[in-house]
């Protein structure tokens, strides 16, 4: 059997588990199974372990390799697993030298190490620059996604993720212009441009190029690329040639996905957030301004430490104050090593709750959006399942199997209140 490669979290997570794959392969690691984690909620963490039981069960055989930020952040705790032959840092886990020396450490049938050495884990913060890492195609997606920029700058302090990705690095603008240029080449119809912070694009690069620039050459140096897409964006680090594409680039799509947090002006102050409740919603009129076909999405915390009824309240509301159509709830979790996991916590029960009204206040702007396209004509590109999305990221259910990667017109009949429906 083959490298199987199981992913959890972001759509960075996704990216580099295709290289991972690719890598290991190449390395000739065998039978194995590895687990690319995420960190940023405790939830997270749970479903890996949970995951990495089960794999256990299922295929006795199999070594199995825990990576990724959770793995950066705890390597020990996932060492001290039974099941886990060995774990690999986010550092490490894109280096083909790496799955040699993996596949050499894991040959034989009588494998077995103390935790500690099982680890292959360095200092993250060490790390000054990121590598693009060519890849042909994502397995089972209709669109091609580009790593930009890897680690953040910024302490907000619920947030573990800078400790598994390291401080903010870039990749060349020409590197990327040639991978989107080779993806394009290679049938993918769409890009998504990711990283962990894609708005510092450029901090640490020759002349400090912006997000902007960068948007502005794809598009330029890519004329057959059809669609260029974000992934989530810090609004307050938007630049001006950003904000000048969204407004004329027909080919950047109209779905910006925002990190917002919270809405109530002290929460954010205690995330150690750079923006205002005001800043964001001035954000969202003015991009709208530009752009009257833009569709928001955003990241909001229930339930932050000292939170009160009434700074819930400014949160629910920021909701319709942004006009958000697709919102990621997420109940607080404490990360434990962050500011945020020693202040004041509020009771479990009431950040669920808290979460659960958060969740119906999206799902209700997420039907009006949906109830608002019935009648419409929209671009979709189709993915696997009978599935497609339109240019502001609405799922769409096709009345037809559809290949993968289609480019197509149609009439949007209905919706059930998660997705369109075609005619």
């Amino acid at each position: 059997m083959g490298v199987d490669v199981i992913t959890f979290g972001c759509r960075l997570n996704t990216y580099e588990s295709e290289v991972i794959r690719r890598e290991a392969d190449s390395a000739g690691l065998g039978d194995a199974v590895v687990v690319n984690t995420c960190a940023v909620t405790g939830e997270a963490v749970r479903q890996a372990r949970q995951a990495i039981r089960k794999i256990r069960r299922d295929r006795p055989q199999a070594r199995i390799v825990v990576t990724g930020c959770a793995a950066q952040t705890d390597p020990s705790s996932f060492a001290a697993m039974p099941e886990v032959d060995r774990v690999i840092g986010n550092g490490e886990k894109l280096e083909a030298r790496t799955w040699r020396s993996a596949r050499d450490a894991l040959a034989g049938p009588s494998f077995g190490l103390d935790a500690e050495e099982k680890i292959v884990v360095n200092d993250i913060m060490a790390l000054k620059e990121t590598a693009l890492h060519l890849i042909d195609s994502i397995e089972g997606r209709a669109r091609a996604t580009v790593q930009i920029q890897n680690g953040c700058d910024h302490r907000c302090t619920f947030c573990i993720i800078p400790y598994g990705r390291g401080n903010s690095r870039s990749v060349p603008m020409g590197e990327i212009v040639s991978q989107a240029r080779h993806l394009a080449a290679n049938g993918y119809r769409e890009i998504v441009l990711t990283g962990v912070d894609i708005t510092s694009y450029g901090g640490n690069l020759p002349g400090a190029p912006k997000l902007g620039t960068l948007v502005r050459q794809i598009l330029k140096h890519v004329p057959e690329l059809e669609r260029l897409r974000l992934s989530s964006i810090d609004s307050v680090e938007a630049d001006d040639d950003l904000l000048d594409a969204i407004a004329t680039e027909e080919r950047l799509m109209p779905h910006l996905h925002l990190s917002l947090q919270a809405g109530d002006d002290m929460v954010l102050k205690r995330m150690k957030r750079r923006h205002s409740r005001a800043d964001s919603i001035d954000f969202c009129a003015h991009v709208r301004r530009l752009r009257p076909d833009m569709v928001f999405g955003a990241d909001i915390i229930a339930g932050f430490p000292t939170e009160t009824e009434e700074m819930f309240a400014r949160s629910l509301d920021l909701v319709d104050a942004c006009g958000i159509t697709h919102l990621h709830v997420f109940p607080f979790s404490p990360r434990p090593g962050t500011p945020a996991a020693r202040m004041p916590q509020v009771e479990r029960a009431v950040v669920k709750e808290r979460a659960r009204r958060l969740r119906e206040k999206g799902q209700a702007a997420l039907r009006r959006h949906l109830q608002g396209e019935i009648g419409a004509r929209r671009q979709v590109l189709t993915e696997l399942n009978g599935i497609g999305r339109t240019k502001q990221f609405t799922p769409v259910r096709l009345s037809s199997p559809m290949a993968p990667g289609q480019m197509v017109e149609l009439s949007i009949a209905g919706h059930d209140g998660r997705q369109l429906i075609a005619a």
